[in-house]
């Protein structure tokens, strides 16, 4: 893939990524901040306006303002910043791991600018499942993170079996 056409790919996931979140947020502030919880698809679906100030499922959210600071914005800062660099300067990369890289840059971007607009909070508002089974309350930033974990698993393991079947292959070969 030439530079370029990477450099213009990456930059287009990142900001529908950013678009995306933002927008969404902002509708999350302006129609679910005070009200009532809404359920969709019986109630499969709950949009409830949440401040996490934690990680995921909250987790860190006791810890002193200073730390949380620290930890989830310049530290997830500097992570996410490498991780931009390594898809841009990188010579040789798959399409798989420019896609997966780019969702966790453009997902983990969002949550860092929330923290930076919201005094430290991330905004979240959808919750998911069935009865009691569900899941944190979560918004898209947090989903293209893990859909871009998700997709770097497959990717990892997609490559391995490839590399696996191009050995036996090459062992198969009749010397010459």
């Amino acid at each position: 893939m030439k530079r370029r056409t990477r450099v213009w790919g990456i930059a287009a996931i990142i900001g529908a990524t950013l678009g995306l979140d933002r927008l969404t947020k902002n509708l999350a502030i302006d129609r679910l901040a005070e009200q009532p919880v809404q359920e969709y698809a019986g109630g499969f679906v709950r949009l409830l306006y949440e401040e996490n100030r934690g990680a995921m499922l909250g987790l860190g959210s006791g810890l002193p303002e200073t730390s949380r600071f620290w930890v989830f914005t310049v530290l997830v800062g500097i992570v996410l910043i490498r991780l931009l660099l390594y898809l841009l300067l990188k010579k040789e990369i798959a399409f798989c791991e420019i896609l997966a890289f780019s969702l966790i840059v453009g997902g983990g971007a969002g949550n860092v600018i929330d923290r930076l607009m919201y005094d430290g909070v991330v905004i979240d508002f959808v919750n998911v499942g069935i009865g009691g089974l569900r899941t944190g309350v979560f918004n898209v930033a947090d989903t293209a993170v893990v859909a871009g974990v998700g997709l770097y698993v497959l990717c990892q393991v997609r490559l391995e079996i490839r590399a696996k079947r191009a050995k036996a292959s090459a062992g198969s070969q009749p010397e010459r």
